[in-house]
């Protein structure tokens, strides 16, 4: 039951973001004639800050955001977040660089799959590299867990290494032919020496690809724990590993083994906050003690690991470079299967 009314609640949730959406055009200047970067300063004037994530309105960084933004004038007397939507992905953020300036109150979502995946398969697309940003904090981290079908009974590492050592088909549901879950089941299986008997399906949605492994269509996918949930529940699969260096602590898969433990190469779906290169240190210290502010609050911990199934991980710059490049690595090496 417990197990149920979790997913209700999460399926709750997503249609309240799906109706709500999100809303704000360009921000306002600081009030009072001062800039942005006096915000959250002592005796500081009032700053709005656009933050405009570019994937979709119903979807889990939007949601996030929209917490956030809630939450900006609890902990902060001199900066308002305004949250918006955007959808668009590198197109997005291709337009918020040509539009915005050092000190600007804007802000913008940026993560591995533009960072780490499109600027190697698919530069041109990109009219920004990571240098354009800089970095304000981590808005959350998401470990993506792998399902397989119920009925193959697959529900540990040592069931799935016997399972590939048998050198049967190995089919993965994965959202998007170059996602980030796409490499990372190249990974896995191609570490593990599957590569050859891999197939990639790639789906239009996380929704499609967490049905998919249910009705058969493939042996397994690659899902964040929240699109999974619920197939899960209905028993159509189990769960198999985590892509993360250890076992799951919270939530309903508390206690899936990571990959990391077996050596397997891994990575986290991160959402980078950046504000625009040059903005000044002052400015962007204060946004960033902001966030940890709103990321620390009891009530979004605890919503964001009972309800979103998501991480707070809060980071530096270096540890953002070395995220960037651990998934390079792994692009870089696992490339030809994905892509081709």
């Amino acid at each position: 039951m417990k197990k149920r009314l979790l997913s209700l609640t999460l399926a709750s949730i997503m249609l309240v973001g799906s109706l709500a959406g999100c809303g704000g055009g360009p921000a306002p200047a600081a009030s009072d004639g001062n800039t942005a970067g006096g915000a959250n300063t002592p005796g500081g004037k009032t700053a709005t800050w656009t933050v405009t994530c570019p994937w979709a309105p119903s979807g889990v960084a939007a949601m996030v955001s929209q917490k956030a933004a809630a939450l900006s004038t609890t902990y902060s007397d001199n900066i308002i977040l305004v949250a918006e939507a955007v959808a668009g992905d590198a197109a997005t953020v291709n337009t918020w660089i040509t539009d915005t300036q050092a000190n600007d109150p804007k802000l913008v979502f940026v993560g591995e799959g533009l960072l780490s995946i499109t600027s190697i398969l698919d530069p041109a697309k990109l009219q920004f590299t990571q240098d354009d940003f800089v970095f304000v904090e981590n808005l959350y981290s998401s470990i993506f867990v792998l399902s397989a079908d119920a009925k193959l009974n697959i529900n540990s590492m040592d069931d799935l290494k016997a399972y590939v050592e048998s050198g049967e088909q190995v089919s993965v549901a994965v959202n998007g032919a170059t996602s980030s879950e796409a490499f990372l089941a190249a990974a896995l299986f191609g570490s593990m020496g599957a590569g050859e008997h891999l197939k990639l399906v790639p789906y239009t949605s996380a929704a499609e690809a967490a049905q998919a492994v249910a009705k058969g269509e493939t042996n397994f996918a690659v899902s964040h724990q929240s699109q999974i949930l619920e197939t899960y529940e209905q028993g159509g699969v189990s769960i198999v590993c985590a892509f993360d260096e250890k076992a799951i602590e919270n939530g309903p898969f508390s206690g899936v083994e990571g990959v990391g433990q077996y050596g397997y190469p891994y990575f986290r779906n991160r959402c980078f906050i950046m504000a625009r290169a040059g903005t000044d240190a002052a400015t962007v210290a204060n946004l960033k003690d902001l966030y940890d502010q709103i990321l620390a609050d009891d009530e979004v911990k605890t919503w964001l690991q009972d309800t979103m199934l998501l991480e707070v991980d809060t980071m530096s710059t270096e540890d953002v470079n070395a995220h960037v490049e651990n998934v390079k690595g792994i692009v870089n090496e696992y490339k030809d299967i994905v892509a081709g």
